[in-house]
């Protein structure tokens, strides 16, 4: 049940009966009619903008299509009251049975409340964290990771078919290094003084990797020249970093459905196959790059290179995708990994990446738009850096890591529920602070412990409601009077719930999970608030002795809500509490 989708859906019907009595013309475009709440609670309960939206075309005034669509709204028993407002704005007043009938679907419907068919046949993929496989994962990853999971999650309840995918950069110079650094650990395990020089990777995390190295191959590498051990090592470093990721993931309770190689694009003529495609449509051609801003001629060496003409889908300047010496650019086979991506059938490509991959969006999404013939959307989504406090000051880096503070060091010290849902208090693209005090201080000004809160109020009031002989089984619950709930501080409570499957499709159109996590902080809120009330007034408590019928309906309320904490939590990958401790 969505009450804003039906409204709308009333709304519709009245302007249609409005053009077939002549009072609107026909054939009006009603695309962007909205039913909304309003900005001030004070007007209503919903808002239309229907009368502005087609004054225009209908050659009406605003006012003149407000007042004649308030009157047939009025008319139907769903509506308290339509009131004209301003210029044409009409705002509605729903009977109290719209709000009862809310609670009843929410127990209903069970976990299923909110849930919708927006994306009914609709395949995404959404690739997340893709970190270089050569060390553990950082904060940055964690955000981006939790990000990503979240994001699969609400556009899986939003009725997509979504795959979570993983990029793995194993094609580039960082392996190499990667697999020096391990040999210096395997010389290590052997007894050898390492070298970890300037450019190789320092932290203790490889030190198992050269111990592993040295159970397989004993000392039968140490004399022998890199070019008889780089690849093995490679391979091998570059397995055990993966396995180490996949654990740090499984940490915070993310499971990717697919892993993709970037080293496998190469020799299957995959990158080559993508670039032809882009040729025959006239995008690639060799030629002069001009120089970069800030460079001089003394420091710029104009070089005659293949290009990507992504200028003609929205990008700033065209873009290399192989070097004068023959040899691939990083882009190239980026380009035949979506391309890969768009072959197997996705109707939308979402990429989440890091901060510093800003530049990155433009050309990559002219590619996408290239490569599919503006069939296959890219949205490219940054996580902003993330701060970490603890007792007020920097967090310290880690020296397992060598030069970061890793996925495990938070998990381990906040728990995987509280930094997932921290990691969704604010928008993708703004900065976080993560203050470890903070985030695990039991207060109104830590949403985290706010909502679980609210989680463990419902289920101690369920649990007390079924010592007094309460059947509080949702099938029960959906069948209480629930015309006892007549108190407006009632009323709001279950306006909340009826506002839960707007948000999950607002926020699955605009791809921002944080969007769920701000709404559960609302709704959390607003239990509170009733909750506080009915210890001033003792016909708001959840709990009416001698009154079963009034219990009945009460419980059935704070159980609507708790349907809906326990989806939006389950959106962000976070277990309901069943108690505070």
């Amino acid at each position: 049940m969505n009450l804003f989708s039906d409204i709308r859906a009333l709304v519709l019907d009245a302007l249609a009966q409005m053009e077939q009595a002549g009072a609107l013309p026909t054939g009006l475009d009603t695309a962007n009619v909205t039913v909304e709440p309003p900005r001030d609670a004070a007007h209503g309960d919903m808002a239309t903008n229907a009368a502005m939206v087609l004054a225009k075309p209908a050659g009406k005034k605003p006012r003149d299509i407000a007042e004649a669509l308030a009157a047939r709204l009025a008319a139907d028993p769903r509506i308290a009251s339509a009131e004209v407002a301003g210029p044409g704005f009409l705002n509605l007043r729903l009977a109290p049975a719209e709000w009862q009938g809310v609670v009843r679907a929410a127990l209903a419907e069970g976990g299923d409340y909110g849930r919708s068919e927006m994306g009914k046949g609709q395949r995404i993929n959404v690739e997340f964290v893709s970190a270089n496989p050569t060390g553990p994962m950082h904060v940055g990853h964690t955000r981006g990771a939790v990000f990503g999971d979240a994001l699969a999650a609400l556009l899986d309840f939003s009725g997509h078919e979504v795959t979570r995918e993983y990029y793995i950069n194993d094609g580039g110079a960082q392996v190499d290094v990667l697999a020096r650094s391990a040999y210096e650990r395997y010389r290590e395990a052997n007894g050898l003084e390492p070298e970890i020089r300037e450019g190789l990777y320092p932290g203790d995390y490889l030190i198992p990797v050269g111990e592993a190295l040295k159970a397989k191959y004993g000392t039968s590498l140490l004399d022998k020249p890199e070019s008889e051990w780089l690849a093995e090592i490679r391979s091998f470093a570059t397995e055990a970093m993966m396995d180490m990721i996949r654990e740090d993931l499984a940490l915070l309770n993310v499971h990717m459905d697919v892993f993709s190689s970037e080293k496998a694009l190469y020799g299957t003529g995959r990158i080559e196959a993508a670039i032809e495609r882009l040729r025959q449509q006239g995008l690639i051609y060799e030629g002069v790059l001009e120089p970069p801003k800030g460079k001089t001629p003394e420091d710029w060496e104009p070089r005659e290179q293949t290009l990507f003409r992504s200028t003609a889908h929205g990008d700033d300047v065209d873009r290399p995708v192989k070097k004068s010496d023959g040899s691939w650019t990083y882009f190239a086979p980026d380009i035949a990994y979506h391309w890969d991506k768009i072959e197997r059938g996705f109707d939308a490509l979402i990429d989440v990446f890091g901060a510093d991959h800003g530049g990155y969006v433009k050309r990559m999404t002219a590619a996408v738009k290239a490569l599919s013939n503006g069939r296959v959307p890219l949205d490219v989504k940054l996580i902003q850096l993330v701060k970490l406090f603890k007792n007020g000051e920097p967090f310290k880096m880690s020296k397992r890591a060598g030069t970061f503070v890793t996925l495990r060091d938070v998990v381990e010290q906040a728990g995987a529920d509280v930094t997932r849902f921290h990691m969704l208090t604010r928008k993708n693209d703004a900065a976080l602070d993560f203050d470890f005090d903070k985030v695990l201080e039991q207060s109104k000004d830590n949403p985290v412990w706010y909502v679980q809160y609210a989680s463990a109020r419902v289920n101690s009031v369920l649990g007390k409601a079924a010592a007094m002989g309460v059947d509080t089984s949702d099938a029960a619950l959906a069948q209480a009077d629930l015309a006892q709930l007549s108190h407006p501080a009632e009323l709001e409570l279950a306006r909340k719930v009826a506002e839960w499957p707007r948000t999950v499709e607002i926020a699955a159109r605009a791809h921002e999970p944080h969007r769920i996590a701000f709404f559960l902080y609302d709704i959390a809120s607003e239990l509170h608030s009733l909750w506080n009330r009915g210890n001033d007034e003792p016909a708001l408590r959840f709990l009416q002795e001698g009154d079963a019928a009034a219990t009945a309906a009460k419980i059935a309320l704070a159980r609507s809500v708790g349907v809906v904490i326990s989806a939006g939590l389950g959106i962000l990958g976070v277990t309901p509490a069943k108690e505070m401790r």
